[in-house]
């Protein structure tokens, strides 16, 4: 797998001059030119980067599926994860539709600045390319719009030039986090289907003991089920329900935890080894925190 250590080596790999800055850059997709197509089966940045592809008919894979993107779509990915392009169709553009962005920035770029820790917030920087962000006409234009700012900076570096993009890469994400909002919104129909889904498979799993033996059901393995990834699920479901995926499995595994307790003459102890829990004050300590009082408590209120 090929690592891309820096955003002057991206340059030189995608055939275009050195960059301006060398912790920052925005590229424009149609002035692209993949110089080796080898790498770009597996790789991955020491960088982040956020990409409007617009009419651009290339192939982007996660997992094992091929993902085509030839309207506007937003993706992000944050340094280190693992890319795999091909490049086959990737320089085939239609100018109707207006030219792709790609703003690569690297972690550095931040340091100091109140973007380094809140862009580790930005769930979306660990969403699969199929959960890409769908823009609309106007949101686009906003989004270009800051894509053009912060190249124009490169123009007149001066001492506000690294605080003047910060804050429009601010501006991004924050504008992000609202498409997405807005995207689970008018989706809701699909997302009720995936929350349908994922109450069919915590009721599947707790009613398996096989699965249990492994332990409770955890996020990753609904998210695999799912085909989607762990925080897209998660902020799916908190955008519908106010709750994120782990503790819709608490609330499932509390709700099956009540029913042992007030119509079986299980242990406690039993009762946890059944709900997938090694130790039993495992069990007891999570159905306190989230009841306010221990299973023999609640137990006894049916007595």
């Amino acid at each position: 797998m090929k690592t891309i250590r820096s955003i002057s080596e991206f340059h030189r790999l995608l055939s275009l001059p050195a960059p301006r800055h060398p912790q920052i850059s925005v590229i424009r997709v149609e002035d692209i030119r993949f110089a080796d197509d080898t790498i770009w089966g597996k790789f991955s940045l020491d960088f982040f980067c956020v990409s409007l592809k617009r009419g651009v008919q290339a192939k982007v894979k996660y997992g094992q599926q091929y993902y085509d993107y030839d309207t506007g779509v937003m993706t992000f990915v944050a340094p280190k994860q693992i890319q795999s392009l091909d490049v086959s169709h990737a320089e085939v553009i239609d100018p109707a539709m207006g030219p792709g962005y790609a703003l690569v920035f690297h972690p550095d770029f931040l340091y100091k600045h109140p973007l380094a820790a809140s862009i580790k917030n930005c769930g979306f920087f660990s969403y699969a390319v199929n959960e890409a962000l769908h823009l609309s006409d106007r949101e686009e234009s906003n989004i270009v719009e800051i894509f053009h700012k912060i190249d124009q900076e490169y123009e007149h570096i001066d001492r506000h030039t690294h605080d003047i993009i910060l804050s429009q890469i601010d501006l991004l994400l924050n504008y992000s986090n609202r498409f997405y909002e807005r995207q689970f919104f008018t989706r809701k129909s699909a997302s009720h289907d995936v929350l349908s889904k994922m109450d069919d498979l915590l009721t599947a799993y707790f009613n398996n003991e096989a699965s249990l033996k492994q332990g409770p059901p955890t996020v990753e393995y609904l998210a695999d089920q799912l085909n989607v990834s762990t925080h897209y699920l998660s902020d799916m479901l908190r955008s519908l329900t106010g709750q994120n995926a782990q503790q819709h499995i608490h609330e499932k595994l509390i709700g099956k935890a009540k029913e042992y307790l007030a119509a079986t003459t299980l242990s406690v102890a039993e009762i946890a080894y059944l709900l997938g829990f090694e130790y039993p004050q495992s069990f007891n300590k999570l159905f306190k925190k989230k009841t306010n009082s221990s299973p023999l408590q609640f137990r006894r209120s049916f007595n």
